[in-house]
């Protein structure tokens, strides 16, 4: 059994990923920060698994909260609307290929050369500038694509190009599908709730390659056991309440705040690792 600070240590990098995952703020940016503050006390090949696997109580919280609008078999959907959910799981898997081929052959290599204070930085500010510079640019612009079911397999498919960008540390999944899918025309709305379904068998697939992997050559210990579910649970809680937060959010205000943060953010890491 972990002693009660290391499971303070897990509720508070469970809370920055219940946070950061489905801001488009970077959630390795912040764990990466998180990480140099709060050192667990457990195997690196477990800490690797777990900062993986942790992501799936965030995952939870989507089926949750999108549990009737996901579920094809609902009996209090018309039949129409049930062939639109089969769709909407189509216009899913097309958007993750693109992601899930690149991201299994060449994931290792891509953490290998990118994951680094140096590029985390480059890409919070980047892409800060880019949704602060896309939202003045959306002043001007009407979204084409107002709901889900005017998404089309072809768009899918190049909202999930954008999505490889997210392959590369700092980028920010949510961020990056966000982006992409306000710039072909969709509006704030469905560009992300179609982020939140494509990372439903982006994170599922990643936890289960990584739980895999660890278990092949590493035996889990009882405490691990604890520290996992207490993540996962924190994770999933924490991500209901910012889902809803990002959803109300966007109702009435723009992305530009996420960009500023974004901006401010890459410079707090920049300023810290430089003087480290």
């Amino acid at each position: 059994m972990p002693d009660m600070l290391e499971i303070l240590k897990v509720i508070f990098i469970g809370i920055v990923q219940g946070i950061t995952e489905w801001l488009p703020v970077s959630s390795t940016g912040h764990m990466i920060l998180a990480d140099e503050f709060v050192k667990l006390r457990v195997r690196p090949e477990f800490l690797e698994m777990f900062l993986v696997v942790i992501q799936f109580g965030s995952i939870l919280a989507v089926l949750v909260l999108y549990f009737h609008k996901l579920n094809p078999f609902s009996p209090k959907k018309t039949p129409g609307e049930r062939t639109e959910t089969l769709h909407l799981w189509g216009k899913v898997i097309v958007g993750v290929l693109p992601a899930a081929v690149i991201g299994l052959l060449f994931d290792d290599l891509l953490n290998e050369i990118f994951y680094n204070p140096v590029t985390v930085t480059i890409t919070l500010i980047v892409y800060g500038v880019l949704f602060i510079l896309l939202e003045n640019r959306n002043k001007k612009v009407s979204p084409k694509i107002n709901g889900l079911e005017e998404l089309t397999y072809q768009t899918a498919f190049s909202i999930g190009l954008f999505q490889l960008l997210s392959l590369i540390p700092g980028t920010s999944r949510s961020g990056s599908t966000i982006l992409g899918a306000m710039l072909i025309g969709s509006s704030r709305f469905v560009a992300a709730e179609y982020s939140f379904f494509l990372a439903i068998p982006v994170m599922c697939g990643a936890s289960l390659l990584k739980v895999a992997k660890f278990l092949l050559s590493n035996t889990l210990l009882g405490s691990e056991v604890v520290i996992l579910a207490i993540g996962m649970v924190v994770a999933f809680l924490v991500s209901v309440f910012a889902i809803k937060f990002l959803m109300g959010y966007i109702k009435k205000h723009d992305f530009k705040a996420f960009g500023y943060y974004r901006i401010a953010l890459g410079i707090v890491v920049a300023i810290y690792f430089f003087f480290r």
